[in-house]
Order: structure tokens, then sequence, then C-alpha cells
């Protein structure tokens, strides 16, 4: 059975959330918590976030066990884009481009 959490919209760009993401990838669900506690980078504690989420969902919505969880998937896709513009020189505009994720982890209790 796969159980899924989303967070969506997070003020983070998708290149860095997924850095993160990469590492829990095929970890239980347990050792995927240990590896996002101790990163010290802002995606970890967003995506550790998500995935109590979803361990939270598989226990209480589906009666699984935590420790027969593991992380099938941490999906990262980009969301919205906050543009804005600074000033540049001879009234010129240089953009900025606010980038945003959306943030996917699917369990699996390989049943």
């Amino acid at each position: 059975m796969e159980v899924r959490a989303f967070t969506r919209n997070v003020r983070i760009s998708p290149e860095k959330a997924r850095q993160v993401s990469r590492l829990i990838q095929g970890k239980s669900a347990g050792e995927a918590l240990a590896i996002v506690a101790l990163s010290p980078r802002k995606a970890a504690r967003l995506i550790g976030d998500t995935l109590r989420s979803a361990v939270a969902n598989a226990e209480n919505n589906n009666d699984l066990n935590r420790n027969d969880l593991s992380v099938k998937a941490a999906l990262v896709s980009p969301g919205p884009m906050l543009k804005r513009f600074r000033a540049k020189a001879r009234g010129s505009a240089g953009r900025i481009r606010k980038r945003t994720s959306h943030l996917e982890v699917i369990l699996t209790d390989n049943k």
C-alpha cells in the first residue's frame, strides 16, 4: 500500500530541495527521518515535515506500522514563480525569479 503526503508552494528552489530528496529515496522511514534531522539544510527541514506527515497518515489512516514503511519516492516539482525586478545601470531592470516548490513523499509498506 502506498501513502502520500504533499506540501505545496514551499519557498525554496526545486534544485536545492532535490539534493536532499535524493538522499532519502529508497531508505526506511526511520532512517530517512534520521537523515533529515541531521542535515543542516532548509530543504531537509521542509522535506522532514512532509515525511513526518506521510508517516502519520500511514499510521492513523491506514493502520500501518512505522517500522515497515520505506520511502518509495521523494518528488520535488517546481511551483509558481514570484517575478520581481531590481534596478540596474542606465535605467534597465534585471529580473529576479523567486522560485517555489511542491514536495511529495510516497511511502510504501512493501506488501
